[in-house]
């Protein structure tokens, strides 16, 4: 689609047209995408309902693509469940990537809505709130399309729950074609004792930490449960494995090194009365430094291998997919925070520090936005849809979360409002 760019660029950036700046106005921005909050939250409906997981969204593919077409734009297929589309290019300005994510958990729903999805899946993690706001987002920015001064690229992303979506999305070109200048996600935040829409932007830095999913196999010898001493008994070692990697973080890290080793599942045999031949457990590690991050993994390949080796048994460590930690760029973090004020007002949008100096504490949750952050300038923001007083109390990923649909409508409107102010101030 670099092509169709330089087509556009080429057909509108002429010198005899007037320079003429005209951007869309914070109250105008407000005033519209409230116009459309029930189509939004309709959307939202539809995608919750009919949730899909990983890579395997077909269903919410061709309902993503259909709605861009409905409103002139042109989506365009990007790596293995993605979508790619346009909006602006007619002026030869910069180019700034709105993110959302789309797939789902494999979670059977039981939060009591009346559009709960019934196939085994649940959005418990807001993606479908993120989703149905930037297609909120592509209506407002297609209005108001010759106000552009550059180019907005939507990113709708599969598979940011295994943190493969964006990598691979990367590796089809996604930042390419043309080359994105800056990029920006949210994600929405259940049980947060904030009005809906409020909107917290990271501080510069990283915000979210590297995340490493593994599997520990330890095989061992199996038997008959009355002749241990024939046998190698591969529980055993594993749950001397599963005490000792708690010792890391506890007594081989510093004070300021955080992390976070969680072991989540552990399976072996089939029968009381036999050892089996083999244990298998697996977990998850968070970090926010690379160093500390291939220090676990290094000690968590020692100790597995040295403790099975002590009960005669074998461990082997394997990690798989991940994300590096996400970055917050300087200067776009003020920009965003500077602009969500405009946006919303000082009591509508804070940054980290402010909510940190009132007692508040920070999300350790992992995102595969990551990927992006680390190859171009990126932001994060978290926006608040649902107070606990209100009834929004469960967490997400969590079989009964919920998440306040008040809070589409500003989501929609931060995304554009976002995009369209850091074209304005960074034009070419």
């Amino acid at each position: 689609y670099d092509v169709i760019y330089y087509i556009q660029v080429a057909i509108y950036d002429r010198s005899d047209e007037p320079k003429e700046k005209k951007t869309m106005t914070a109250e105008e921005l407000l005033r519209e995408a409230a116009q459309i909050k029930a189509e939004i939250t309709e959307k939202r409906k539809y995608l919750h309902a009919h949730a899909e997981v990983g890579f395997e969204l077909d269903n919410t593919l061709a309902y993503v693509k259909g709605e861009l077409e409905s409103i002139g734009c042109s989506p365009m297929a990007c790596g293995r469940a993605g979508l790619v589309t346009l909006i602006g290019g007619k002026t030869t300005g910069r180019v700034f990537l709105l993110r959302a994510d789309m797939d789902a958990l494999p979670i059977r729903e039981a939060s009591g809505v009346d559009f709960a999805a019934e196939n085994g899946c649940m959005h418990a993690c807001g993606h479908d709130m993120h989703t149905a706001m930037l297609l909120g987002a592509a209506k407002l920015l297609k209005k108001h399309e010759s106000e552009l001064c550059g180019t907005v690229k939507l990113m709708f992303q599969p598979a940011e729950e295994i943190f493969e979506g964006s990598a691979d999305m990367i590796g089809a070109g996604v930042l390419e074609h043309p080359s994105v200048d800056a990029a920006l996600m949210i994600h929405v935040m259940a049980g947060m004792p904030f009005a809906p829409g409020t909107v917290i932007v990271s501080d510069p830095g990283v915000s979210a930490p590297a995340a490493d999913y593994f599997t520990i196999r330890v095989r061992g010898k199996g038997c008959h449960g009355s002749m241990p001493d024939m046998g190698v008994d591969p529980l055993t070692a594993a749950a001397h494995i599963l005490i000792a990697l708690q010792e890391i973080p506890s007594r081989e890290l510093a004070m300021n090194d955080r992390a976070v080793l969680t072991v989540g599942t552990l399976h072996a045999g089939t029968a009381a009365n036999a050892i089996p031949d083999e244990a298998v457990m697996s977990g998850s590690l968070r970090t926010f430094a690379e160093g500390v991050r291939g220090k676990i993994k290094a000690r968590m390949t020692d100790i597995a291998e040295g403790i099975a080796g002590a009960f005669r048994a074998g461990a082997e460590v394997t990690f798989g997919s991940g994300c590096p930690t996400l970055k917050n760029d300087k200067a776009l973090s003020a920009d965003a925070s500077r602009y969500a004020k405009e946006l919303l007002g000082e009591g509508r949008a804070f940054t980290v520090a402010e909510l940190s100096a009132l007692g508040a504490s920070g999300s350790a949750g992992s995102e595969d936005f990551a990927y992006i952050s680390q190859r171009v300038p990126s932001v994060m923001l978290a926006l608040a849809a649902g107070q606990p007083e209100k009834g929004y109390i469960y967490p997400q990923h969590h079989p009964m979360v919920r998440f306040d649909p008040d809070a589409l409508d500003i989501g929609s409107a931060v995304y554009a409002y976002m995009a369209a102010r850091w074209l304005e101030d960074h034009a070419k």
